[in-house]
């Protein structure tokens, strides 16, 4: 069997693999010769109470007991005097009617928001003052009842 169809970058390829498994194989009789056998507790590792990972067994006059009673699991639900105003107020810095989405400014937070002509209750031009409520679009926060502001 004949390989002369082999190119040199092939042949070096196949070299080194060989050279590889020869190493792998010399590893395996090295370790064999010595004799030295891993078991489970060598290969076991422990996390300590800072997360460190470390070779010895957590101390066991430091362990706490937690009775699972007296963990108390609630959930808080969304006041409205917690969040700020809903109706926001913002400068529409970029509107595009051909297209029908534009973005606006918030004045509170300085946010540039997503706005589609599908929530405008009124048209708008660029550097008008609006209302308007933050929503989730479908690419993250959109403006929503965009309308303008007046005093």
């Amino acid at each position: 069997m004949s390989r002369s169809q082999e190119t040199f970058s092939k042949k070096e390829v196949r070299s080194k693999n060989e050279k590889k498994r020869k190493e792998k194989e010399q590893k395996r009789a090295k370790k064999k010769s010595e004799g030295k056998k891993s078991n489970f507790d060598d290969m076991i590792a422990y996390v300590d109470e800072f997360g460190r990972i470390t070779s010895t067994p957590p101390d066991p006059d430091k362990k706490t007991v937690v009775d699972a009673e007296s963990i108390e699991l609630k959930i808080t639900k969304n006041n409205p005097e917690t969040h700020p105003d809903i109706l926001r107020k913002g400068v529409v810095s970029f509107f595009n009617e051909s297209k029908g989405y534009g973005f606006i400014r918030d004045l509170e937070s300085g946010q540039s928001i997503f706005v589609h002509a599908n929530n405008l209750l009124e048209p708008v031009k660029e550097n008008n003052l609006v209302n308007f409520e933050i929503g989730r679009g479908p690419k993250g926060p959109a403006a929503m009842k965009v309308k303008l502001f007046k005093e």
